[in-house]
This record gives structure tokens, sequence and C-alpha cells, in this order.
């Protein structure tokens, strides 16, 4: 009895003590668990491995849009034919141009690339912004090749008056030259603006301005389209005025005086010559214009006092005009300005 009585009660201290185990276990396991996951985060933290996976990854896709970006940079190599006839590669469009001749800064601004030009010669002076780019010096003689090359350009760009010494002068040093050249009429002032857009990326801008301006040079066609005609003396340089200059057949001032309703006296001479005061004064234009600037000499004063020049109707009736030189010296977007003050001047009646 006494031995059943004692196993009854060994049985029932088993039966608590195993509970009482298994709480001691779970309790010894949920004070570890703070532990163990303060452990588990460390890594997660640092993660080394997943961190270098990323990067590689981050690695190659820079790589692959650097490349990319240097593809854009470098352009596509195109094949065009300059305003000399020359053949000449570039990669389009360029980023760094230097100018050697007024008129093409006066384009690039206009189609919106004036950003590109890192050069220009000392006598670029439109738009105004053109003055705080750097100059290379005077384009007359040799260049100041040194000057261009610290400035790293991709292209020089010349004009119809860049001599092929000059062109030697550069791409003996590696440097493309592309020439855009000197107009006779709109439709090549047209053509210089879309090489200028291939040559810079500016393709639309190019167009747009082309339309603009064409829509103005039609507006000056009817108004001049059934006035009569009158005719006209055109002087360059009157530094001599007993042999003046003159623009004939071939030049774009000859152009503009044909299509304002006019008649170029010079019209027999070929490009630019003299003649003399006598060859103008028997000649007895209706209306005489000439280049003015602020260098030129050359005033409605000057052309009135000269001898025998006052017998002219032209002079009789004050029709003498000054037009801007730079408005037809260079071969922009302002040759169409151009065209609207000759109009004017010589028919004002059909403008009021």
């Amino acid at each position: 009895m006494k031995r059943r009585t004692m196993l009854s009660i060994l049985a029932v201290v088993i039966l608590v003590a195993v509970p009482l185990s298994a709480c001691s276990q779970a309790a010894v396991v949920e004070e570890a668990q703070p532990e163990v996951q303060e452990e588990m985060e460390e890594p997660e933290v640092e993660e080394p491995v997943g961190v270098e996976e990323p990067a590689v990854e981050e690695d190659a896709a820079d790589e692959a849009q650097d490349a990319e970006t240097e593809v854009e940079e470098t352009g596509e190599a195109v094949e065009l034919v300059d305003g000399f006839g020359r053949e000449v590669t570039l990669e389009v469009p360029v980023s760094r141009i230097v100018s050697i001749a007024p008129s093409n800064v006066e384009v690039l601004f206009a189609i919106g690339a004036g950003d590109l030009v890192v050069g220009r010669e000392d006598m670029t002076d439109f738009p105004e912004e053109a003055l705080e780019i750097e100059s290379i010096g005077s384009t007359w003689g040799e260049l100041n090749t040194e000057a261009i090359v610290a400035l790293e350009p991709d292209l020089v760009l010349g004009a119809g008056l860049t001599s092929p010494e000059q062109i030697s002068q550069l791409e003996a040093l590696d440097i493309p030259v592309f020439i855009l050249g000197n107009p006779t009429d709109f439709e090549g002032m047209y053509d210089n603006l879309r090489m200028a857009g291939t040559i810079s990326g500016h393709e639309e801008d190019a167009e747009a301005l082309i339309e603009t301006l064409k829509e103005r040079v039609a507006a000056v066609d009817e108004a001049v389209a059934d006035a009569e005609p009158v005719s006209v003396y055109y002087e360059v340089d009157g530094t001599d005025p007993n042999a003046p200059w003159t623009a004939g057949a071939g030049t774009f001032q000859d152009f503009v005086i044909t299509r304002s309703g006019g008649e170029n006296i010079a019209a027999e001479i070929e490009y630019y010559n003299t003649l003399s005061s006598e060859e103008i004064v028997t000649a007895n234009p209706d209306v005489i214009v000439f280049a003015a600037g602020s260098w030129v000499t050359t005033t409605v004063e000057s052309i009135s006092e000269r001898p025998g020049w006052e017998s002219m109707d032209s002079v009789a009736s004050g029709q003498v005009y000054g037009i801007d030189t730079n408005w037809f010296d260079r071969p922009g977007p302002r040759l169409v300005n151009a065209y609207e003050a000759m109009a004017e001047y010589l028919h004002p009646e059909m403008f009021e």
C-alpha cells in the first residue's frame, strides 16, 4: 500500500515537472531571441554580397550610358560639299566651332546654334552676344593657328573670303574646315542656312527661319510687282571719289537692285570693279545708294559735294541713301533687310 502510494506521488511529481521544464526552456528561447535577431539583422544591414552585385550592374549600366552618350556626341560621319566645291567629311552635329567670318556667326546665332561658337575673328560684332566669344584675332593674312588650336574646335567655319592658304594652314593641323559660300541670290542664302543647320544639328530651326525670311521676301515682291523701273548706282567703296568701287553682274547687290525694280548702271561690269566719276555722272542714275557704316567715310553730304555730281537727278532730288554695309557684305539673314531697304528707297510710293 505504501509502495503504491509512493508510486502515485512520484507520478504526480513527474507530471508537474515536465510542463515546468518546458516552460523554462521556452522562456530561455524567448530571452535568447532578441540576441539572435540582432545577430541576424547585422548581416542584413551590411549585406556585402547583395551590395556588390547591384554595384556591378550599375557600373555596367553607366558604361553603356557613357558609350551611348559618346556616340551621340561623336555624331554621324557625313560627306558634305562646301561653298568652294570641296568634299568635306564631318562628324555632325559638331559641338565646338571657330568662325573666321562674321557672317557665319550671324547665321549660327540666327538658327539657335550660337552656343556652339567658341571662337570668332575680330570684326565679328553681331549679334551683340557674339562679342562675349573669345577672339582669335584678325583673319587678314596668316591665321593665329595657336589661338585656334587652344580652343579645341572640331570645325573651323570659313566664308567666301577665306583663302586657300588659310585652309591649308588649318588642315595641316588636322582641323576640319568648311566654307559657307557667298550667295548671289536668296536661294543661295537659304542653302547656307540649311547647311549650317545640318552641321550644327539645328535643321528644324534653320527651316523655320527660312520660312520666315521667305514670307518677308514675298511681301516685298508683291509691293514692287507693278513698280516702274528706276536706274540705280550702288557704291561699295568711295574712298577714292574719282574711281569709286561698285557692284556689277554676279553680285548680291545687283540681284537685289534688279529684284527691287531697279536697273543697275554697272550691270555691264563683272562682279566688283570701279567706275570713273565721269561715267557715273553721264549715266545720271535716278537713285544713288551707298554702303554705310561706322568705318565708312561716305555720307549723303560728301556725295553731293563731289565735283559735277550736283547735276545728277538723284542728287538734285535728294534720292541718295545709305544702306548698312553689313547687310550686304555679310551673307546671312540680314540680306533680306537689305532687300527691304533697297525696295523702299527705289519705290517709296509702293510702301506708303
